[in-house]
């Protein structure tokens, strides 16, 4: 194993607070000031001089048969990749694992987190270097720097080996091929159909304010705004300050689920609400407009184009990835839409196509492995369509007499009805998606859901008393298949190794449980918790999935449930047979569970 932690040039206009890891890197101010590395037990060694020089120290080193590791490695590695062309055998982060491991309570810094495990301290030289290119340096000073990164390094091979103790292997390679998939890409940018697009974009964003008649007297007014906004969704709403039981519109830049349309699929949308809330473009604008000076920034790896895809490893408490570096291919407009054109200008390289495949429903079918549900896992098993038979219950209509719209209620309520939603959160849901329904309505539907979901509604009570039995540091079992268990740690071990922790877990002054984040204190009951739980437990099966699939072909991107590959083009039939099967095969300790995947195939990824 090679320890790496590179230092380089920063300024007060140039730093990664300032601008993308992708667009530091690749800057025209870029520059190495100097390099520590750790091979194995040994100690760290420093090197500085021009990047000539560095590179032919760094070519020195084994890399094609070392692991590399670094505390945040997606800077390391675009660095040791794109700079010095040097490709490790695979990539190790401390900070991924520490994300794992501690979640964000303790801060990501290496700082931090040796403090945390009393591995040491981390000096301050860095400081002192802001602004100063290599040739500014005095010896003496360019000697302690040295000492410094040394420091850095000895302090991330130690916080290394504390994580190492309890990590699980297979996580480790899920963090190499995520790294990997920033710093050595392989799908490239369409620059000309990404600059038709950000005309285009622009153009309907003007004739839409323009149709609209948006003024400032609109955007002043909460009822007229809301009369806009309704025209294409339904306005969030939440109590009001004063008066908890009226309910107001949710038009601020601190309301959460109005901030959120701003990345809606419908480009309308979009503008309606960035008029609102001041802003001069439109996610759809700044995204386009960042890919499109991505494309421009010249080669990666000797292509041109190539697209670094940010992802961060274990963003979320339940171990789902996220986005990063600010282009969160996360919440990409879905294909067939008008904003999916963006997806469209995100191609494979010459002979080679994308492959994109979507566990189907997986959530929805943990959800009924974990409870029980013993009769919707069965009409999974038969492929059955599980929302024409939520519609059937719903509408006491045959199933052969569902219509497309009756469907679409009974999909929208197997999807969000299983993790307690009330009738209220349905009713703006469904909203949000077109579909205006009396809240009479709504109600009977999620009441229907539960009595015909009984064992997935009880197990919302059984997960209350886990968090008990949690509170007073019990184990218990989970789950009704015997996978899960809570730990006397206020954390419950999910099949992966890790655990789903709730740091801090208390009952409030009001008799709620809640626990610690690093926002405040954060509300937990039992619907809740099945919500984590099926989304670890699925995040889970994708994990074991994606590093099946890369024992053959390279794993690109990851999206939720979905996993998107780069294939040969003359193999790309059997490819897609390769990944369909490991999209549809179970782990090890979840066999009896169903899955089932669709896959879509084409050059570009929105077509897929």
């Amino acid at each position: 194993m090679i320890t790496i932690d590179f230092e380089t040039y920063y300024a007060s206009d140039y730093s990664l607070t300032k601008v993308t890891t992708e667009e530091y890197v690749r800057d025209s101010r870029f520059q190495v000031i100097g390099v520590s590395v750790k091979v194995n037990n040994n100690p760290a060694e420093w090197f500085t001089g021009d990047m000539e020089e560095t590179a032919e120290w760094l070519a020195g080193f084994d890399w094609e048969n070392h692991f590399a590791l670094a505390h945040n490695s997606m800077f390391d590695a675009a660095i040791l990749t794109w700079v010095f062309g040097q490709k490790p055998k695979a990539w190790l982060d401390t900070l991924s694992m520490a994300r794992a491991i501690l979640g964000t309570q303790v801060g990501g810094s290496l700082a931090k987190l040796v403090e945390h495990f009393g591995l040491g301290v981390k000096g301050t030289e860095v400081v002192d270097a802001k602004g100063l290119r290599l040739e500014d340096f005095g010896a003496e000073q360019l000697a302690k720097y040295g000492e410094y990164c040394k420091n850095d390094v000895e302090l991330t091979y130690k916080l290394y080996n504390e994580l190492n103790a309890t990590f699980p292997v297979r996580e480790k390679r899920l963090i190499d091929i995520t790294i990997r998939m920033f710093s050595d890409p392989l799908l490239e940018l369409d620059t000309q159909k990404l600059e038709e697009h950000l005309s285009a974009v622009r153009e309907r964003k003007a004739k839409l304010f323009t149709d609209a008649g948006i003024t400032k007297e609109i955007l002043n007014s909460s009822a007229k705004f809301a009369e806009l906004l309704g025209q294409y969704v339904r306005p969030p709403m939440k109590p009001s300050p004063a008066n908890p039981e009226k309910f107001i519109y949710a038009f601020a830049k601190s309301d959460e689920h109005f901030v959120a349309l701003l990345g809606h699929h419908n480009e309308a949308v979009q503008a309606i609400v960035a008029a609102r809330l001041g802003a001069k473009s439109t996610l759809e604008e700044t995204r386009t407009e960042r890919f499109i000076n991505i494309s421009r920034r010249g080669h990666i790896g000797g292509s041109l184009n190539r697209l670094p895809i940010p992802l961060k490893y274990y963003a979320a408490h339940t171990g789902r990835w996220g986005g990063a570096d600010k282009i969160n291919l996360q919440n990409l407009p879905s294909r067939g839409s008008e904003g999916g054109k963006l997806k469209r200008c995100i191609v494979a390289p010459r002979g080679h196509v994308i492959i994109d495949c979507d566990s189907s429903q997986i959530e929805a079918r943990v959800l009924a492995w974990l409870a029980g549900e013993t009769y919707l896992l069965e009409l999974f098993r038969q492929k059955a369509d599980v929302y024409k038979h939520m519609a059937s219950s719903i509408y006491s209509t045959p199933e052969d007499d569902i219509t497309a719209d009756q469907r679409f209620i009974g999909k929208t309520t197997v999807l969000g009805a299983g993790y307690g939603m009330g009738a209220i959160k349905f009713q703006t849901q469904l909203g949000n998606m077109g579909k205006n329904l009396a809240f009479d309505d709504c109600q009977y539907i999620i009441k229907q859901y539960r009595a015909v979901n009984r064992r997935i509604a009880n197990w919302w009570n059984h997960l209350n008393m886990i968090l008990q039995f949690m509170l007073a540091n019990k184990p218990a079992q989970v789950d009704a298949v015997g996978l899960l268990e809570s730990s006397p740690f206020t954390g419950i071990q999910l099949p992966n190794g890790l655990f789903l922790n709730y740091p801090g877990l208390l009952k409030d002054s009001a008799g709620q449980f809640v626990y610690e984040t690093r926002s405040g204190l954060n509300k937990i009951y039992g619907g809740k918790v099945a919500e984590n739980l099926c989304q670890a437990v699925a995040r889970c099966v994708i994990g074991e999935q994606i590093i099946q699939i890369e024992k053959r072909y390279r794993v690109v991107l990851t999206v939720h449930d979905a996993v998107a590959c780069v294939v040969p083009e003359d193999e790309a039939d059997e490819a897609r047979a390769y990944i369909e099967e490991c999209m549809r095969t179970p782990p090890p300790w979840a066999l009896d569970l169903p899955l089932n995947c669709e896959s879509g195939m084409a050059r570009n990824y929105g077509d897929c």
